[in-house]
C-alpha cells in the first residue's frame, strides 16, 4: 500500500506543548527523521490521549484501505483507555462503526480498519501473528510482553510504518528502556518524557492530591516518571496513623482474606467496612514450622473463630490453596472466591489505600503489623519481587485489596 501525502499540519489549541509534539511528529521534517514514537512518564500527564488522538490522525491522513492494531494490556483496557476516549476526541471527523474487536475510520471514500489487541501474556503474541499493518499503538507497553510487542512491531511492513507507545515507567533494568530508550537515536525513536504539568486539563490541587498518594519507588515512577529501582520498604507509606485501638460501633461488609500456608504460615485477617475505610479487626496467624502444622479443617475451625457471630459471606483465599477451598465450600457457611493474584498490581493498589488512609489496622493484629516493617524489596532481582520472607499477612492483605477493596466485582447481599 503506498502511503498517501500528509496533508497540511493540524491546528491545535487546547493543548499543551508537549501534546502538540504527539499530535504532529508524523508531519514535516520529523515524518522522515522517527520510525517510532514513546511517551513515557507520570500518570496522568496527559501522553495516553494525545498519542490515540494523533494515531488515528497520521493513519486516517496518510493512508487508505489499511489495517492498523490498537493494543493494550487487555481488549477490556484497550476499550477503557483508548477507544472510548478516542471516539469523543474524533467525533465530527470521522465516522466510526465498532463491531466486535474491529473498529471501521472512514471519511468520504477513505476509510481505514482498526483491530484491538491485548497483550496479557506470552501467547498473546499468536494473536496478531500473520498480520499486515500500517502502524501500531501500543498503550501500557511496559506491562506487555517483550514476545507480543516485538511481534506487534514485526507485523507493521506497509511502506512508511510507524509504532506509537505510552507507557509508565518500571525498573531501570526493563527491556524496553535499555533496549528502546536508551538506544532511541539508535532506532529512530522520538522520546517524549511527560509529567503531569504537560496535561492541561488537571488543576494544581488534583496534581497535589496525585502527589500525596504515592511514597517511594511508586512517587518516583508514578508521579516524577523515572525508570526508578524499587529498594528499601515495599510500603514505606505505612505509619502508626493507620493503627487504631478501637473499631467504628457500625462496621459492615465483612469479609476474611487468607494466604495458606502448611509449614510456611498461615495468615487470615477479618475486614469491616466504615464510611469508605477498610478495618483490619482481627486476624489469626499460624507458623507451621514453630507450632506444627495444622489440617485443612483445623484451619477452618480456626476461620470460623475469626469471624465469630458476624455475617462473613466471603472467604478470598490463596488461589493456590485447592484443598482449603473446597473444605470451607464443603462446610457451606461461608462463600469461597479464589483471590486475584497480581503481585505487582496488588501492591501498587495497596500502597495507594494506604497512601489515602483507607486501611486501617486494629492493635491486635501483631502480625501484620509486624510484617510490615520487614516486608521489603528483593534488590538481587532484576525484577520488581518482594525478598519472599515475612510476606504472609502481606500476601493476604494484598488478596483482599485486590479482589475487595479496590474495585473487585463481589456481591454482599
Amino acid at each position: 500500500m503506498k502511503q498517501n501525502k500528509p496533508l497540511n499540519k493540524p491546528r491545535f489549541s487546547e493543548f499543551s506543548p508537549k501534546q502538540k509534539r504527539v499530535l504532529t511528529w508524523w508531519t514535516g521534517e520529523d515524518s522522515e527523521r522517527y520510525n517510532v514514537l514513546i511517551c513515557d512518564g507520570a500518570v496522568r500527564s496527559g501522553k495516553t490521549t494525545a498519542v490515540a488522538v494523533s494515531f488515528i490522525l497520521w493513519a486516517m491522513e496518510c493512508y487508505q484501505d489499511t489495517s492498523f492494531a490498537i493494543c493494550g494490556k487487555t481488549v477490556g483496557a484497550c476499550r477503557r483507555n483508548v477507544v472510548q476516549p478516542l471516539r469523543s476526541a474524533v467525533a465530527g471527523l470521522y465516522r466510526v462503526r465498532a463491531s466486535g474487536n474491529v473498529m471501521e475510520l472512514s471519511r468520504g471514500k477513505r476509510k481505514n480498519r482498526f483491530y484491538l489487541f491485548g497483550g496479557k501474556d506470552e501467547g498473546s503474541a499468536a494473536l496478531i501473528q500473520g498480520m499486515t499493518l500500517g502502524g501500531v499503538l501500543l498503550d501500557e507497553a511496559a506491562l506487555m510482553p517483550r514476545s507480543f510487542v516485538e511481534q506487534a512491531m514485526a507485523r507493521c511492513s506497509v511502506e512508511g510504518a510507524k509504532i506509537w507507545m505510552s507507557l509508565n515507567p518500571e525498573g531501570p533494568t526493563h527491556w524496553l528502556y535499555t533496549e528502546w530508550i536508551c538506544k532511541a537515536q539508535q532506532k529512530k525513536v522520538l522520546r517524549l518524557h511527560f509529567t503531569m504539568e504537560d496535561n492541561p486539563s488537571l488543576s494544581e490541587s488534583v496534581i497535589e492530591r496525585y502527589r500525596s498518594m504515592y511514597t517511594g519507588v511508586f512517587y518516583r515512577r508514578f508521579i516524577l516518571g523515572e525508570w526508578a529501582a524499587a529498594d528499601g520498604l515495599v510500603y514505606p507509606m505505612f505509619s502508626e496513623k493507620l493503627v487504631v485501638d478501637s473499631l467504628p460501633e457500625k462496621l459492615g461488609r465483612f469479609v476474611i482474606s487468607v494466604d495458606y500456608g502448611t509449614m510456611n504460615p498461615f495468615s487470615a485477617g477479618l475486614w469491616g467496612e466504615s464510611d469508605g475505610r477498610w478495618y483490619r479487626m482481627r486476624e489469626f496467624y499460624h507458623n507451621g514450622r514453630e507450632k506444627g502444622a495444622l489440617t485443612d479443617e483445623e484451619y477452618y475451625q480456626a476461620l470460623q473463630k475469626l469471624a465469630g457471630d458476624l455475617p462473613v459471606r466471603q472467604v478470598i483465599v490463596d488461589p493456590s490453596a485447592a484443598s482449603f477451598i473446597q473444605c470451607i465450600r464443603k462446610a457451606g457457611r461461608f462463600s469461597v472466591r479464589k483471590a486475584k493474584n497480581s503481585v505487582l498490581t496488588g501492591i501498587h493498589h495497596t500502597a495507594g489505600m494506604l497512601s489515602e488512609g483507607r486501611l486501617l489496622f486494629h492493635s491486635s493484629c501483631r502480625d501484620a503489623l509486624r510484617e510490615f516493617t520487614l516486608y521489603v524489596w528483593d534488590k538481587s532481582s532484576a525484577k520488581d519481587q518482594p525478598v519472599k520472607e515475612n510476606d504472609h499477612a502481606m500476601d493476604d492483605i494484598r488478596y483482599f485489596v485486590e479482589t475487595v477493596a479496590a474495585g473487585g466485582n463481589f456481591s454482599f447481599s
